[in-house]
């Protein structure tokens, strides 16, 4: 019976080791990184109990053949103490800006409605 506690409690120990790691790694690790060009249409605070920040770029449209455009609406946000960032795509007013993101792998729902999260702000002149 003493050996089928210690292999109880190995494994009970495993998975906890195993669901701290796996949630360390969709807090901080990234999947991805990389900008995207256009404009800002749509900045916002959302939630009920975690606010987050939520925008919308507008990066063209393309044609789909028979003469119409779609535009591409790329939905990203902006981690919660990153003022200044927030504070820079504000500021962009209709101008063309360049937004660096990380990509996480996973959805955060208390950090953002989005997998992507701003970094840096510049204006495309």
């Amino acid at each position: 019976m003493n050996f089928f506690k210690k292999i109880l409690l190995w494994i009970i120990g495993l998975s906890i080791v195993v669901a701290v790691l796996l949630t360390l790694v969709a807090l901080f690790a990234n999947y991805s990184s990389g900008y995207r060009v256009g404009r800002i249409i749509k900045i916002s605070e959302k939630g009920f109990v975690f606010k987050t920040n939520e925008g919308q770029l507008n990066t063209g449209g393309f044609s789909e053949g028979d003469g119409d455009i779609t535009s591409s609406i790329w939905q990203f946000s902006v981690k919660k103490g990153d003022e200044e960032i927030l504070d820079q795509i504000k500021n962009a007013n209709k101008n063309m800006v360049r937004l660096y993101y990380d990509e996480k792998f996973v959805k955060i729902p208390f950090l953002g409605d989005t997998k992507y999260f701003i970094t840096k702000v510049e204006t495309v002149e």
